[in-house]
Parts: C-alpha cells; structure tokens; sequence
C-alpha cells in the first residue's frame, strides 16, 4: 500500500478491504460516497470489472459494505450506487442495517444506440443512507434548483391567505438530470465510469459540513475528493490502481510529480488538431 497526502486530503493506493481494516477509524467519517464496480464488464486498467457468478460479487459487497458502515459516524451520511440489475440487493442489505431516505435516479442522455431489442439503460440508481433519522446533516439551501411551476409559469397559490406566487426555487426531487462526462469536457479523465463533479457537488454540499471529512473507497479519478477539497471538507480516498491514484496525486494534491513521472495529462486530440473553436467542449448539464 502506498500512502499519500496529509491529514486534510489523503490517498490510499491499496485493496479497499484492507485499508478499512487498518487505516480507516471506526465512526471517523461524515460522509460516504461509494461507486463500486458494476459488476459488468468494464475494463479497469486490466482489471475486468466481472465476478464469477452474481453470488461471489454480492458476497465481496457486502463486506465492505459492512466495514464502511463501522467507519460512519452516527449522524453521518451515506451515498451509494450499483448497477441497476444489483441495487435491489443493496437495498434489502441496507435496510436491515441503516435508514434509506431517498431512492435517487441518475438520469442522463446518450449519443449511442443503447439497445436494440430491449429498452436500454439511461440511469444509475443511488441509495441515500443515514444511521440516524433524527440528526444528520442536510443543508438544503446549498442544493436549490429553479421550481419550473414559480419561476416560469408565474402561477398564484390561491390556497394561501392571501394568494402568493409559487417558489422559485426549490430542493431537488430524486431524479437527478446530469450529463455524464465526455471525453470534450473540461473535466475529463482517462477512466471508463468517471461521474461528473455537478453530481459530487449536489451530494456533498448537501450532507456535509466544511471541515467534515468525506470518504470514497472507490476512488476511480477522484471527483469525490476534488470537490470535497473545493468547498473546504477534508477527504480520503481509496483507489486500487495506481494508474488511477496518479489521478488522485495530481487533480487533488496538485502534484504533478511523482518518483521522476511527469503527471501532467496529455493534451487530448482536439487541443493538439486544428479543430474549429466551437467543437472543443460539449454542454455541461
């Protein structure tokens, strides 16, 4: 295992199950993000995301389903996705062993045929977990979103005494419209199953604090601890590869140096092509 960083923003390059184990403090972290392997398919750096059957992949979630449970706080919260055909799992798991309030869908577009002779997939699902229903965290006002019946159609409560217009902002519902991240944006990384930072921002402006520390035992290119460090939380990231933690050393601890290796990214094609001005970004959701 290597370790990098300092106490405000920490990354682990080693097996998620053995650094909950020994590094991880029991009832030390305010909030969780976890976005584990789906289980189907994807390439990790040599790493094919498939198990055996669905049984031994289930049997490895829940065991470090249940150590980052022991490292949550008692008025933390956690944030937890899988794909769509193994999330009922997760949540008759999780229900036995803490509260869901929010069954939250990811929806997003897609410029591709998904499916051809079934309807393909266009969401990921997200469980939203606290230990406790009566003292977690939740800074509303951080996450308001314009309430189209206010601030477009201008219509009147009538059932208040007297009449007022509807609100113009409102808290997000559980369907959640973000752009997945594409090679164009500004943000991009080298990772198969990046998740965009607007999606990271919502979640950890909502269920922390600054000065909280916010935990992802799932790395990957380290959206999670990016942001946490932009809004003043502290982080701690896992990632098993050390291709991936590079990511991490750069993007969050703005090293760009490691034993000799020039971490900078490659410029991408369109920024080394003559390409027209307009093409180089896709719209940011």
């Amino acid at each position: 295992m290597n370790i990098y960083g300092d106490e405000n923003h920490k990354i682990y390059n080693g097996d998620i199950i053995n650094t909950l184990e020994n590094e991880i403090q029991d009832r030390s972290i305010d909030l969780i993000f976890i976005d584990p392997p789906y289980n189907i398919g994807k390439n990790f750096n040599g790493r094919r995301d498939k198990w055996q059957n669905d049984e031994d992949y289930l049997t490895w979630c829940y065991k470090w389903i249940d150590l980052v449970l022991q490292k949550l706080k008692d008025t933390g919260s956690l944030y937890i996705m899988t794909s769509t055909q193994f999330i009922p799992y997760f949540d008759i798991y999780l229900r036995e062993r803490i509260n869901i309030l929010s069954r939250i869908v990811w929806s997003y577009d897609s410029s591709g045929v998904q499916a051809k002779k079934y309807y393909g997939s266009m969401y990921e699902p997200i469980l939203f977990c606290v230990k406790d229903k009566n003292k977690y965290t939740f800074n509303s006002d951080e996450i308001l979103v314009e309430a189209k019946t206010g601030s477009k159609r201008k219509l009147i409560d009538y059932r208040k005494n007297p009449p007022q217009p509807y609100n113009t902002k409102k808290v997000p519902g559980n369907v959640w419209d973000f752009a997945r991240v594409r090679y164009r944006m500004p943000e991009y990384e080298n990772h198969p199953t990046q998740k965009p930072i607007k999606l990271l921002e919502r979640i950890i402006l909502a269920s922390s604090n600054e000065g909280d520390t916010v935990l992802d035992p799932f790395s990957g290119t380290f959206t999670t601890s990016y942001v946490a460090k932009k809004y003043n939380r502290k982080s701690i990231g896992i990632e098993i590869d050390q291709e991936f933690s590079k990511i991490g050393i750069r993007r969050v601890l703005e090293q760009f140096e490691l034993n000799g290796e020039d971490l900078t990214p490659e410029p991408k094609t369109y920024q080394t092509k003559n390409y027209p001005q307009q093409t180089l970004f896709e719209s940011k959701a």
